[in-house]
């Protein structure tokens, strides 16, 4: 039988496998590319939270099986962030379940809540797990703009009234990925209410609360009152601390929904590795110091790579949070789109970035930059792209001739 199962079929084709594609076989030909692509941070785990891993794993009681919701020690420590941090009471046993990362609780939580035709408001562009969590459990996406102002407001109210099925659910993401937008406590504000009148859960991924730059740190939308009746955060520990690989992550606020995750999350898991947990609860109680580092590490790439896209005639909006730039086209290859600017820059100034059209089709106008490489790296980079950008004429006409003869 050949047919293509019937989730698949509602997957596109991974959008940046080009792209990987590309990046593997100039590598494997000996090419130095500097990847600004994957949002994975290069920085070790502080020392402090490695010890305690090594620690408790040396205990072999802790070689059991885990608690598929968190052991209490860390949903405890989740909940004490949650009240240093943004003011914030959670009851560690019924409003915060430990997750294997936030990526996996979301998409874990959209097939717990969404049965086969039910209407989604995502956010686009937009991390891809906002929108095919939900695609996948049988749901379908009404897409609303990503930045935080009275046009996401206007088209999450026209969302409601012109969708049937009324929505059930509503994701933001704040700070942004891959936008770096950052929403205030007014307007989560509004949309609580909105939400709260018309019966809409909402799904907020806050997986960048503690990579900031300018102002104020962002604000948790459980900060506003009445917003835990409808909302469930999640929160992670790999950029805050270095933890990509760890997964490790958190959801926290209505009962019903942490519930509902709870009950599915019993048949697919039994938590991650306890000694992991232990660590993880140990990084959020223990010292802080860690954290402001990681945000001034990246604070000094933003304003490299900044400075630096703008001297090379390439001017991209400073991000105010998040380890991204989210960057327009320069003006002489915006016919291209994203996929193919990207696959050119890659091939003419051997570096990598993300395609925007990856996160949504109102993302190909831009691509997605990393913080990813230190500053060293990162001021190659410029001067690869100073170049290339210096050269666009060339670098267009080889490019249309290798895509005419690609035809």
């Amino acid at each position: 039988m050949d047919q293509e199962f019937h989730r698949i079929k509602r997957l596109p084709p991974y959008v940046f496998a080009e792209v990987n594609a590309m990046k593997a076989r100039a590598r494997a030909q000996g090419e130095d590319i500097i990847d600004f692509g994957m949002g994975n941070p290069d920085q070790p785990t502080p020392p402090h939270i490695v010890e305690k891993l090594v620690e408790a794993a040396r205990n072999p009681k802790a070689h059991r099986y885990s608690m598929s919701r968190g052991i209490p020690g860390l949903r405890k420590a989740l909940a004490s962030y949650y009240q240093r941090r943004f003011n914030v009471e959670l009851d560690p046993e019924s409003e915060v379940i430990v997750t294997l990362g936030s990526k996996e609780g979301l998409a874990n939580l959209a097939s717990a809540i969404t049965s086969p035709g039910d209407v989604v408001l995502v956010p686009n562009p937009s991390y891809p797990i906002h929108p095919y969590g939900f695609i996948i459990a049988g749901g379908v996406c009404r897409y609303i703009p990503a930045a935080p102002d009275q046009e996401l407001l206007k088209a999450i109210e026209r969302g409601v009234h012109h969708s049937v099925p009324k929505p059930v659910a509503l994701v933001l993401n704040y700070p942004s990925n891959p936008t770096a937008f950052i929403a205030d406590r007014d307007f989560y504000a509004q949309v609580v209410d909105f939400c709260r009148f018309h019966g809409i859960y909402i799904l907020s991924d806050l997986a960048y609360a503690e990579i900031y730059f300018d102002g104020n740190p962002p604000p948790s939308i459980l900060e506003v009152p009445g917003a835990r009746e409808i909302a469930v955060e999640f929160t992670s520990m790999s950029k805050t601390y270095n933890m990509p690989g760890w997964r490790m992550g958190f959801a926290a606020g209505n009962k019903r929904l942490i519930g509902a995750l709870t009950r599915i999350k019993s048949y697919l898991d039994y938590g991650a590795f306890t000694p992991i947990q232990v660590a993880a609860a140990a990084a959020l109680n223990g010292p802080q110091d860690c954290v402001e580092e990681i945000r001034q590490m990246y604070k000094q790439r933003r304003d490299v790579l900044i400075e630096g896209l703008d001297a090379a005639g390439w001017p991209v909006p400073s991000p105010a949070a998040t380890m991204f730039a989210w960057a327009p086209i320069p003006a002489p290859f915006a016919h291209l789109g994203s996929i193919e600017f990207s696959k050119l820059l890659l091939r003419e100034a051997k570096v990598a970035v993300a395609p925007g059209l990856g996160f949504g089709e109102h993302g190909d106008a831009f691509v997605r930059i990393g913080l990813v490489e230190n500053v060293h790296r990162t001021r190659q980079a410029l001067r690869s792209i100073k170049a290339f950008l210096g050269s666009y004429d060339k670098a267009l006409e080889a490019s249309e001739k290798q895509r005419a003869a690609a035809r």
